[in-house]
């Protein structure tokens, strides 16, 4: 199945084509993730869960003492680890919590330990380290989509639009899907992270799925099997098919997205995808 790539100036109906016409797919888009200021990764992919459960089993105690929003949180910041004061017309001023320093939970339940470490050391670890030490699918699905430096506590309000992304596809990998639409993914990224990106795009076809990509960035667009050029312009100027069919020959047409690709093709290092055996 072929990693699709549509790309063309912003307004041009990209994404309204891919929305309206690609029904059943998993969207991944950069909206906020739901969840409350306590809200973390841990919390968000479930993992949580799982980690308080082993803890509780290896103290003989209640699972709730390792929950920020349980009975071993922090009263004091409400296991916030912070304080959040508001300043009427400016934003809030965001203060570490005297109470518990940044802890995030009681000294009681920092007592407590589970494989040599206290539930505060792994709300501060990342998922890659977290993973070497609990061995769970879903922390496997973080480090997969590139979040593996992602510490377990860190609010959920802090992420980047490509980090929410890549945290709501290390969810939807758990559930069976053959189409993925990615809407503008690379926003926010470094370079090295966009191959990090296309790697992974690139293992999901090699699975069997489909992506789809609405995209921008001519490194994206290089590495797909087919695009779909939308253009020339913007809002009105916009919405028609310039072009379908493999990257290699769009960087030959006429048209802005075919010379800005034939210029960064022409100083760009040859990247050939091998699938997986």
């Amino acid at each position: 199945m072929p990693t699709r790539s549509a790309r063309s100036r912003a307004g041009c109906g990209k994404s309204t084509l891919v929305h309206g016409f690609v029904p059943g797919a998993v969207l991944i888009d950069q909206r906020a993730v739901r969840g409350s200021r306590r809200s973390s990764p841990a919390t968000y992919t479930g993992v949580l869960a799982t980690i308080r459960a082993r803890f509780a089993e290896a103290n003989d105690v209640s699972p709730s003492l390792f929950t920020p929003n349980g009975d071993g949180g922090c009263p004091e910041c409400g296991g916030a680890g912070v304080i959040h004061t508001d300043l009427a017309f400016l934003d809030p001023m965001v203060s570490t919590c005297e109470r518990c320093h940044g802890r995030r939970f009681t000294d009681e339940a920092l007592r407590y330990t589970c494989k040599g470490i206290d539930i505060g050391e792994v709300f501060r670890m990342n998922a890659h380290e977290a993973l070497d030490l609990f061995h769970d699918d879903r922390l496997a699905r973080l480090v997969e989509v590139g979040l593996g430096y992602l510490s377990l506590g860190q609010p959920l309000t802090t992420l980047s639009g490509g980090e929410r992304q890549r945290l709501k596809l290390a969810t939807e990998l758990a559930k069976p899907s053959q189409v993925y639409v990615f809407d503008e993914p690379t926003t926010g990224l470094h370079p090295a992270d966009v191959d990090e990106l296309v790697t992974l795009f690139d293992r999901l076809v090699d699975s069997g799925a489909t992506v789809i990509v609405v995209e921008h960035d001519l490194d994206v667009i290089r590495r797909a099997d087919h695009v779909i050029d939308l253009g020339p312009g913007p809002g009105r100027h916009g919405g028609r098919v310039l072009y379908t069919g493999p990257p290699t020959e769009l960087a030959n047409q006429d048209t802005p997205t075919g010379r800005h690709l034939r210029a960064h093709r022409d100083n760009a290092p040859t990247v050939h995808r091998v699938p997986n055996p």
